[in-house]
């Protein structure tokens, strides 16, 4: 069934572009997939300007429901998709640096999603999945695996046991969380006095997480998936209060 558009008033004019998307979304009328006309189209139908209606559509990619495609032809335009990983994880990790969350309430939200998360992998997680997870800790315990790249696995570890959860949302939320604390992750990495002994200390933890989770002990997975969150994140957080103690 085709859309029907409707003009919108013209105050904070891309303001209400995108509160006439959302509403024909919440409405069932555009899904993942879907294309919008082209701006040339769209435009005079919404009774706005071009420069108006691409502010909006650069929201909506920002935001990771929409995607842009320059060019002509079949599969030029926008299109409604669905990426909310990259977009959450990059607004997270400006407020994060802004101020508006504090180490420590990242740490307990990480706690909490992958004591959830790894409970639910130990009770759904396919092998396909766990042979996956099992890959990313053979590399990292590689002896070429540098800082940056170590850093970069075990994000995709944690991220991964997430997704195997069977929970979208905890696997998007975790995903954001670990993300943004990366940078503050690989800094401490870095600052290690003896890299090989911590990171074979750290992979002997994933391991043992992983062998857990096949073995079906969601409890006891999430006990040492808190532990181990902790122990580095959470020098992160009193690294951050005697900072904060000198600065004051």
């Amino acid at each position: 069934m085709p859309v029907e558009w409707q003009p919108v008033r013209q105050s904070r004019t891309h303001e209400l572009v995108l509160q006439s998307i959302e509403e024909r979304v919440f409405a069932g009328e555009l899904r993942a997939g879907d294309r919008l006309p082209p701006e040339r189209e769209l435009a005079p139908v919404l009774g706005v300007s071009r420069s108006a209606l691409r502010e909006a559509l650069r929201v909506l990619e920002t935001i990771g429901v929409l995607v842009a495609q320059p060019g002509r032809g079949p599969d030029a335009g926008a299109r409604i998709v669905r990426n909310p990983d990259d977009a959450l994880g990059r607004l997270l990790r400006l407020h994060f640096a802004l101020g508006s969350y504090s180490l420590e309430d990242v740490l307990e939200a990480r706690v909490v999603l992958e004591r959830s998360s790894f409970e639910a992998a130990a009770r759904h997680a396919s092998p396909e999945d766990l042979d996956e997870t099992e890959a990313l800790i053979v590399r990292m315990g590689e002896p070429d695996v540098g800082v940056p790249e170590f850093n970069d696995l075990d994000t995709r570890f944690h991220v991964h046991i997430a997704r195997s959860s069977g929970n979208e949302l905890t696997s998007t939320l975790t995903s954001a969380v670990r993300e943004s604390v990366r940078p503050l992750i690989l800094r401490a990495l870095e600052l290690a006095e003896d890299w090989p002994a911590t990171a074979a200390a750290l992979n002997a933890e994933h391991t043992e997480l992983l062998r857990l989770v096949r073995a079906g002990e969601g409890a006891k997975a999430a006990d040492l998936v808190e532990r181990h969150i902790r122990n580095l994140h959470g020098t992160l957080v009193d690294e951050n209060s005697d900072q904060a103690r000198e600065d004051s």
